[in-house]
């Protein structure tokens, strides 16, 4: 079992920057790939970004990248997301994620197991 709680989201002017942290609990953190989810009003789950259970590679929705960088700290059993250059189009619910399973394109959600309840970022223009 493991619990996620994610925190730092807030309201934000166009291009600005937050950083939005995920903290988890329960099964060994550093032993599995964590990733990044948003859904916009009225719109379905979408990949953000993810990354392996060292850190050492790491992947982006190409509606982020070079914006967004994903990063992890696995002594203190965090995950981190931080966002730059935000613009109102990226105002979402933002959730992390654990892929435990290890089966599954890492950009889909059925591939992930274990998800926190969501952080609201808003970008105003």
């Amino acid at each position: 079992q493991v619990q996620l709680v994610e925190s730092g989201g807030g309201l934000v002017q166009a291009g600005g920057s937050l950083r939005l942290s995920c903290a988890a609990s329960g099964r060994t953190f550093s032993s599995y790939t964590m990733g990044w989810f948003r859904q916009a009003p009225g719109k379905e789950r979408e990949f953000v970004a993810a990354i392996s259970w060292i850190g050492d590679n790491t992947y982006y929705a190409d509606s982020v990248k070079g914006r967004f960088t994903i990063s992890r700290h696995n002594a203190k059993n965090t995950l981190f997301l931080q966002m730059n250059s935000l613009k109102p189009e990226d105002t979402a619910v933002y959730y992390c994620a654990a892929f435990i399973g290890g089966a599954g394109p890492i950009a889909t959600m059925d591939s992930y197991d274990y998800w926190g309840q969501g952080t609201q970022v808003t970008v105003s223009s």
